[in-house]
């Protein structure tokens, strides 16, 4: 994908300064009693997934403005996450969104293995019509008035089960868009009564070493009501469900000012935790690069995750879940990547110790400060190293801009038409 000598050449040109900047991370936290080598570790073995959807261009419901190279089907698709592994050492599976990435498993697998993937959880769409399909989703799937609609619904989630038992995946997640835009459209116990009723079904179905993830949104495409639009409903359906139904946090699916790592640290504490999906958000469900509005919500997601990291059963899947409209989507989800584990390494910088105390004494300052001191110490250091301890690239970003990669895979793959809307 990207030619290893480039990678090596790019390398050598930044290496040195890596050695002193390293070097004199690792004195200063040396000096705070922390070693560096160890962080480094554990950032090297931290992974976060990537959606296929992801390497094409996004957009709004207004327009969608393609780029140069866009990925024609699955299999280029997997091209370009490829590339984001190969460069950044950060994420080495890919989440697949059926039908948009079906293909049959024998050659999802060998693609996947040619360019150093594996596969996480597999997502399912009934938020939108496909060709052919005999039922409409446009007022609903899973708790659709109709059973015959419900019941196709139903079929769709146990097929990308199926699926992915094949590829070796885990995990199955389910984002619905039922709801309402109108008061009195639906009748809101029912219509939960029937979505729990047709999640049944597919919970019945599930491998016994796999999980089951819901998603909640509190709106769009259902303006006035979502059937799962919080995480106390999410929780709910979880516990309803059985042991292996766990709850999946999009950190763009909340009301603006919602605490978000307290939401973390409630469902952490149940056992209800399955998953992340990150991104970040100005004004409701953007989509944004992760980390590119507030980091610090980001890094104190990363506070409750590293607090409980240890806990029996506690193993959550991280995911992103990003739209670029005006960016080339290859390097948004590196830099993406690379933000989380960022957040990841400064959590583990926090003082656990001091922390408690502070907390214990209700210092509310040196509470605050303590966690402060992790999130201010640059870490970057550490995750360059680890990636060139990797195989990877210091710096990605400019790595693949010299590789020439877009420019390749444009003159490959055929233009794309931006008509229409532009959700992905």
């Amino acid at each position: 994908m990207i030619n290893a000598d480039i990678i090596t050449q790019q390398n050598a040109d930044r290496l040195e300064r890596l050695n002193a900047d390293y070097a004199a991370l690792g004195a200063q936290l040396d000096r705070r009693g922390i070693d560096i080598a160890r962080i480094k570790s554990k950032v090297a073995r931290y992974g976060v997934a990537v959606p296929s959807w992801g390497v094409g261009t996004g957009g709004t419901r207004f327009a969608r403005f393609p780029g140069a190279g866009e990925p024609r089907g699955i299999f280029d698709k997997l091209d370009d996450c490829g590339v984001i592994q190969q460069l950044t050492r950060a994420t080495p599976s890919v989440s697949l969104h059926i039908p948009w990435d079906d293909a049959p498993a024998t050659d999802l697998n060998a693609k996947a293995e040619q360019v150093g993937l594996r596969f996480d959880a597999m997502n399912s769409n009934t938020f939108q019509d496909q060709p052919g399909q005999t039922h409409s989703y446009k007022f609903g799937s899973l708790s659709h008035t109709d059973a015959a609609t419900r019941r196709q619904a139903v079929e769709h989630n146990i097929a990308c089960i199926a699926l992915g038992e094949k590829i070796g995946s885990k995990a199955l997640t389910i984002w619905v868009g039922d709801g309402s835009n109108f008061p009195g459209q639906a009748n809101f116990t029912r219509q939960f009564e029937r979505y729990l009723e047709a999640t049944q079904q597919i919970y019945a179905a599930l491998p016994d070493d796999w999980t089951l993830l819901t998603e909640h949104k509190m709106y769009e495409p259902a303006f006035y009501s979502t059937v799962v639009q919080d995480w106390g409903t999410n929780l709910l359906i979880a516990q309803q469900l059985g042991d292996q139904a766990k709850c999946l946090v999009d950190l763009g699916h909340h009301a603006p000012n919602v605490n978000i790592e307290m939401i973390v640290a409630r469902l952490t504490q149940f056992g209800k935790l399955g998953g992340f999906h990150f991104n970040d958000s100005k004004y409701g469900d953007d989509d944004l690069d992760t980390g590119s509005i507030d980091p610090y919500r980001l890094f104190l997601v990363f506070n409750e995750l590293v607090e409980a990291e240890g806990t029996p059963g506690f193993n959550p899947m991280h995911m992103l879940d990003q739209s670029h409209n005006v960016t080339d989507p290859i390097e948004s989800l590196m830099t993406s990547a690379m933000e989380v584990q960022r957040a990841y390494a400064q959590a583990l910088l926090v003082d656990r110790a001091a922390l408690v105390g502070f907390q214990d004494e209700n210092d509310a300052l040196m509470a605050a400060t303590t966690l402060k001191h992790g999130f201010r110490t640059d870490v970057e250091p550490i995750l360059a190293m680890a990636r060139l301890e990797g195989g990877g690239a210091i710096d990605p970003v400019a790595t693949y801009r010299a590789s020439g990669y877009r420019a390749r895979v444009a003159g490959e793959r055929p233009a794309v038409s931006g008509v229409g809307g532009g959700i992905v």
